[in-house]
């Protein structure tokens, strides 16, 4: 059954490859057609996680109102720098967007870096259901099955899952702690358990949160997901645009971006936040001085890489925070890359699999200047009025090169359940010399690596040479 035709468009990609530009000119050209289509005007909906917060518009790269150009840019610069907003929750507020902006015949524009954002606003019911971060309600019961293991628990994991840590214990500095806590995940939910190495102590406990939270074994969650994630389609018919640049001119166009942001005053924005953070008195009055100054935009990258310089200011400094930035920078480019190839075309091609209902389409954004208009406005205005007009599409790995390189990825099983059993690691038997520290390997091809490795090999004879003697 096809989906009714409630569109929107969502522009991805790394930073510094002109998205912001690209969605302000695909929302004027809906703007000032004289067409007949039904779609009269476009906004723009910020999907960056760091650009939903008030002020601070260099190191959070904020488009300039000026170059705007009239278009509304909608859940941008609303949320005090210490908020923590979540995914599920821009979720929500740009649903509730759209669904507004349909009634009244406008076209949104997704515009953002934070692809999996973009991909949870598109694809449903891929989110853990988010329960109170408080301990599990008497009035919420067990799940049967979750019963049954809870009654088999010895007294002192009882008492670990009735008093469970408020942070993750450290498997370096305290691994017997650490350990308790997986063999606890092991016992109640063994199917999660092989998915989490006892030293990822975060990822163990959190999964035991979620027992606490839902009365409810992460698996069954996980297998529920699953089913309903069988059964969902996509939310909207989506045309997705990934702005793509190759990574020798992308690095270095980055830098720039740095020295840029420098001289449009990084580093006083950095020094506010560093004082509303080490004084609660904000150096913006509209800055509230109750917040949590871990969370939001503290999570940018800039201010952890100029705080070292603030406390010793000095050339040196200056130019080593400089350059942490700018890996910072080229690293944070590189993981949006993988979350893009990994995650989210994956399930663009999972919803594609019958009809294209999700079209997906690489533009090179390698050279700007005059290419521009040649290799992204000019194809994304032609594509987005047939998607509208609900002509032909081409095909996306005819637009270039790079696209049909880029857009060639091994299909990848994006069910939850199948993630969970593809990820799952095994003990070595041969390589754990103690019974509270095994060592545990991802199946797979990091299960064959580690067979060959040399300390393997050499654990493995010996062990083979005192069995026959």
């Amino acid at each position: 059954m096809a989906l009714p035709f409630r569109p929107i468009v969502a522009i991805c990609g790394t930073t510094g490859v002109g998205k912001s530009k690209l969605a302000i000119e695909l929302a004027l050209h809906i703007n000032k057609s004289d067409n007949t289509s039904r779609w009269r005007r476009a906004k723009v909906i910020n999907a960056d996680s760091m650009q939903v917060y008030k002020g601070l518009d260099v190191i959070t790269n904020k488009v300039p109102e000026h170059e705007r150009q009239g278009v509304p840019h909608l859940l941008m610069d609303f949320k005090q720098p210490g908020d923590q907003y979540v995914v599920g929750e821009w979720v929500q507020d740009t649903i509730k967007l759209i669904d507004e902006m349909h009634e009244n015949d406008e076209l949104p524009i997704i515009v953002g870096g934070t692809a999996y954002w973009i991909q949870h606003l598109i694809f449903p019911n891929r989110l853990v259901p988010k329960e109170a971060s408080v301990p599990r309600s008497s009035t919420v019961p067990w799940s049967e099955e979750l019963k049954t293991s809870i009654g088999s628990l010895p007294p002192e994991l009882v008492l670990l899952l009735e008093n469970l840590p408020q942070d993750a214990p450290s498997a370096k500095t305290d691994p017997e702690e650490a350990f308790k806590l997986h063999t606890l995940l092991s016992t109640l939910d063994p199917v999660v358990s092989q998915r989490w190495h006892w030293k990822d102590t975060r990822k163990v406990l959190r999964s035991l949160e979620i027992m606490k939270e839902s009365g409810k074994r992460p698996s069954e969650i996980i297998f529920e997901q699953s089913t309903s994630i069988l059964d969902s389609k996509p939310r909207f018919c989506t045309l997705c645009f990934w702005l793509y640049a190759e990574s020798a001119e992308l690095g270095g166009r980055l830098d720039v971006r740095v020295d840029d942001m420098i001289l449009q005053g990084l580093v006083d924005e950095v020094k506010g936040l560093r004082q509303l953070a080490e004084t609660g008195v904000p150096s913006n009055p509209e800055y509230p001085s109750n917040a949590d100054y871990t969370l939001g935009v503290y999570q940018s990258i800039g201010y952890k890489e100029f705080c070292g310089y603030l406390e010793a200011p000095s050339d040196s400094s200056f130019k080593e925070a400089e350059e942490r930035m700018k890996i910072s920078t080229r690293q944070y480019a590189k993981r949006q890359i993988s979350w893009i190839r990994n995650k989210l075309i994956p399930a663009v091609d999972a919803a594609n699999s019958e009809e294209n209902i999700v079209p997906f389409y690489l533009l090179d954004a390698t050279v700007l200047g005059e290419n521009w208009s040649k290799n992204v406005q000019i194809p994304a205005t032609r594509i987005q009025d047939a998607f509208l007009g609900h002509t032909p599409l081409p095909d996306p790995k005819s637009l270039s090169t790079i696209a049909s390189k880029m857009l060639s990825v091994e299909r990848r099983d994006v069910n939850p359940t199948s993630v969970l059993q593809a990820r799952k690691r095994r003990i070595c038997p041969v390589c754990t010399t103690q019974d509270d520290r095994p060592i545990m390997i991802e199946e797979g091809s990091e299960w064959g690596i580690h067979q060959n490795t040399r300390s393997h090999r050499r654990l493995a004879a010996k062990l083979a040479k005192e069995e026959k003697e």
